[in-house]
């Protein structure tokens, strides 16, 4: 297995290389379960903050960041951007995306009780990883439907030409990779 290793703000992980096309491979960079990376990346990111009212990301891989920023800053409340409507919303804020790491488009979609309270608020948006920017766009759109006021964007990695926003706070660059394991 080809494997990519990255040093995360001082912390080492090794990655498994995956291949989303012919001739390209992605880093699988996957928090669930490091606990020590969650915490530790939490902290670099809130140095790095501008000032904002809530955070917001989207479901699910970015989830357990979500709630570690808001545990470290203080925060009782963030927002969720759920992939689908779920029975408890009272309507709902919609926009549809297609990322690098999934095959179909999906839906992000935040429930209108939490769109009405971002309203006229910053808002900071978070993520895991930025590739194409896809993603971060929709959430851009979904806070700005909703009447939020984008704060900043925030992730732990930049992949790619990602990296060369800026836009994005991020605290480090993921590059991409061939078949055979090299940096593109």
């Amino acid at each position: 297995m080809l494997t990519y290793e990255i040093d995360v703000a001082g912390l080492k992980r090794t990655l498994p290389l995956c291949r989303v096309s012919d001739d390209t491979y992605i880093a699988a960079f996957v928090i669930f379960g490091d606990v020590e990376l969650t915490v530790h990346c939490a902290a670099e990111l809130l140095k790095l903050a501008p000032d904002y009212d809530y955070l917001i990301a989207p479901e699910a891989k970015s989830i357990p960041l979500l709630y570690e920023m808001a545990r470290q800053s203080g925060s009782n409340k963030y927002f969720l951007a759920r992939k689908g409507v779920k029975v408890y919303m009272q309507g709902a804020v919609d926009i549809e995306v297609k990322s690098i790491t999934t095959e179909k488009v999906q839906r992000l979609v935040l429930d209108a009780r939490d769109a009405e309270e971002m309203r006229g608020k910053r808002i900071l948006i978070i993520d895991d990883v930025i590739s194409t920017g896809n993603s971060m766009s929709a959430m851009e759109k979904l806070v700005q439907g909703a009447g939020g006021i984008i704060a900043g964007k925030m992730t732990i990695l930049a992949e790619g030409s990602a990296a060369e926003r800026g836009d994005v706070t991020f605290l480090q660059k993921l590059p991409l990779f061939n078949p055979d394991g090299t940096i593109k």
